[in-house]
């Protein structure tokens, strides 16, 4: 019942804002029967379907190359449609500013123009207008003829009569006649006022495009920092029980590869030249390694048989490993030569090495079980910890745990999701202390759902133990 409401409040927020997106990217700026108009509406109606599509195809067990079909530009809409949002609404700021601005740019353009045009004066008396040249008539040459002797006073006659008159060219005068013939000074056109409807359009395909460059070049940049692969980092991390023996220590931990419709073999061969690269004594996989079964992405996987570090390569489960099939990939990392630690320990020369599975593995009676890990280990020891969520960190306070390394948060991977991960997360990038227990989240070497990072680029972070012995 919970899951349905959540679903029925999720497609009533992207209907929503579709429809916003659609009103000013189509409604406002095209004309009602155009192409763009109705090409505008199809795809506001066919990329939500998509996106969809791309969020459910997985879970219903859809054929992989659907999934693969639907991934790209399913995902990458729902990257757009949120910085397009963002944009639009940096949008409507610089809205009614720009409109205030191009009116009262049209007002002063309109006033010259009104002076130029022989524009009539109203007096008390009535209406004394004024010839096409801008100068005032005579008062006699309005006396109707035949008339003689008639006042002054009496003889302006009323608007309506004498319109048609005074609308006529006046001769010139002997003294106007020469500078009636001389060539005039042509004044500057002056700029063509826009009419309210007209100002409206032009500063909504203004505004418009303005947000299209600005959302789809964001999502650009985000999609190229993905596909280049993760940077290394390096980190110091002093451990006031390590051996002078075991200072120095590098363990290279790598989180979230996601490997999936969108991140292939690729991506995870990338991945493991990278951490090669760094010449590792240990490498640690923090969990959420796919986003798939062993059947559609175990050939993708292969690449991390590859890995090589000096005490070898483990591995503890993540959330989205419980999505797939958690126990088929714990037994296939396991034939590519990665050591899965669930809920177990093993010893180092100077440090325990601990690993407990997700808190997702809870739903399957397979959750994180600190006390078989860490319970009967000598405290004297150093111990550290992996752990896919930062929020076990409490646990491993308790529990003695000198260092606790974790993924999951991606780092927020979508600014400004960084804001959100921080709600449900005591760290969502970086170092941190909890007591006498070190925290630290990589911001993950893949991505979930588009793939896009903005903000939050991957990283493979190798955590050099330091001895204070040393």
């Amino acid at each position: 019942m919970i899951f349905a409401l959540v679903a029925l409040v999720v497609l009533a927020l992207l209907a929503s804002v579709h429809r916003y997106v659609w009103r000013r990217f189509v409604g406002d700026t095209t004309a009602p029967g155009s192409t763009m108009r109705k090409v505008g509406t199809v795809a506001a109606f066919v990329l939500p379907l998509l996106s969809v599509g791309a969020l459910t195809s997985g879970r219903i067990g859809a054929p992989f190359w659907l999934q693969q079909v639907l991934a790209w530009p399913g995902f990458l809409w729902l990257a757009c449609l949120m910085y397009l949002t963002l944009a639009l609404l940096v949008g409507e700021v610089v809205r009614p500013l720009l409109t205030r601005v191009l009116a009262r740019r049209d007002a002063k353009a309109a006033a010259p123009e009104a002076a130029r045009s022989g524009t009539s004066v109203t007096t008390v008396n009535g209406t004394v207008p004024a010839t096409t040249g801008g100068t005032r008539p005579r008062t006699e040459e309005l006396v109707p003829a035949g008339q003689p002797g008639t006042s002054t006073a009496s003889a302006v006659p009323s608007t309506a009569e004498t319109e048609p008159e005074t609308v006529r060219e006046t001769e010139p005068s002997p003294k106007q006649g020469a500078d009636a013939t001389a060539p005039q000074p042509t004044a500057p056109a002056p700029a063509t006022p826009l009419s309210a409807p007209s100002r409206r359009l032009f500063v909504s395909r203004v505004v418009g495009g303005a947000a299209a460059a600005a959302g789809l070049a964001t999502v650009g940049y985000g999609t190229a920092n993905v596909l280049r692969g993760p940077s290394v980092k390096r980190v110091t991390v002093p451990l006031a029980k390590l051996p002078r023996a075991a200072h120095g220590f590098r363990i290279a931990v790598v989180s979230d590869v996601h490997i999936g419709p969108i991140l292939g073999r690729a991506h995870t061969r990338r991945i493991v030249d990278t951490i090669n690269s760094t010449s590792p004594d240990l490498v640690a996989v923090v969990g959420d390694l796919v986003d798939g079964s062993v059947a559609d992405l175990g050939s993708a996987a292969e690449p991390l048989a590859g890995l090589r570090a000096r005490h070898g390569s483990f591995f503890v489960t993540g959330n989205h490993e419980y999505f797939s099939g958690a126990e088929q990939w714990v037994n296939h990392v396991r034939e590519l030569g990665l050591i899965p630690l669930e809920n177990a320990r093993v010893e180092m020369d100077g440090f325990d090495l601990a690993g407990v599975n997700d808190v997702a593995g809870e739903t399957e009676g397979q959750g994180p079980d600190f006390v078989r890990a860490l319970g009967d280990r000598d405290r004297a020891r150093a111990a550290v910890l992996l752990a896919h969520q930062p929020v076990v960190i409490h646990d491993a306070v308790e529990h003695g745990v000198d260092l606790q390394l974790s993924g999951h948060t991606h780092g927020g991977q979508l600014w400004p999701g960084n804001y959100l991960a921080e709600l449900a997360n005591p760290t969502v990038a970086g170092l941190e202390r909890y007591g006498d227990t070190q925290l630290f989240v990589s911001r993950g070497a893949g991505a979930w759902g588009p793939p896009v990072r903005v903000g939050a680029p991957a990283d493979i972070t190798v955590v050099e133990l330091a001895s204070r012995q040393a």
